[in-house]
């Protein structure tokens, strides 16, 4: 957000500042507290345990990739239902 003037935010009577659309897309803030007292706030999009195997795994993160590219360029065939192979 490089092109967004400097404002200035003012906490409520409990401290809190709301950061509105500086937050968009962020679920968590890292705050660093410099010598000085300035907090700089670092933005987290964090993901599920369930889903981080895949940005372990280079392999897999990369036949991902391959596969957005593939959909995206039109290259792919359709291989009809899979409900069949659904279990409740």
């Amino acid at each position: 957000m490089a092109d967004v003037p400097t404002i200035t935010l003012r906490p409520d009577s409990k401290g809190r500042i709301a950061l509105g659309k500086f937050a968009k897309n962020v679920s968590s803030f890292r705050v660093h507290v410099e010598a000085d007292g300035k907090l700089v706030l670092e933005p987290f999009a964090e993901i599920s345990l369930r889903e981080r195997w895949i940005y372990e795994n280079p392999e897999i993160s990369a036949s991902i990739d391959r596969g957005m590219a593939d959909a995206k360029a039109g290259r792919v065939v359709s291989r009809g239902s899979f409900k069949k192979y659904l279990t409740e």
